[in-house]
């Protein structure tokens, strides 16, 4: 179960964080995956003591290679494999708000637009 090293790409799925060892590989040719700052291949490997950036949907998080393991393991064992130093996200009050039209509201009046724009900041 455990190795010197193993992919970057099996390690990612085996630990949880893609639910898909295909998705973790896709996520490696996106550029959304970092070992040691570094843009990381699919077949790199990764070793105890290494530092990840994984982007997901929009966020990165920050993870430490414990263990390096190839096969989906149980829950408890996968947080033994990896350290979690992902900083907790703002709070809800500090995040900006998106106003959303209401779905089948039509094209927004000019005044409407006049304001969107001004939220946008394209005054």
């Amino acid at each position: 179960m455990t190795d010197a090293s193993a992919r970057v790409d099996a390690w990612l799925w085996a630990v949880r964080v893609y639910k898909t060892r295909s998705a973790a590989t896709a996520a490696c040719r996106a550029g959304h995956v970092r070992v040691n700052g570094e843009k990381a291949k699919a077949a790199q490997p990764v070793r105890p003591g290494d530092e990840l950036r994984v982007r997901i949907s929009g966020f990165d998080r920050i993870l430490v290679v414990r263990q390096t393991i190839t096969k989906r393991v149980g829950a408890a064992l996968a947080t033994e494999a990896v350290e979690d130093r992902t900083p907790p996200p703002p709070p809800r009050e500090m995040t900006a708000f998106v106003p959303v039209r209401d779905r089948g509201a039509g094209r927004p009046t000019k005044r409407e637009r006049r304001d969107i724009d001004r939220l946008r900041g394209r005054d």
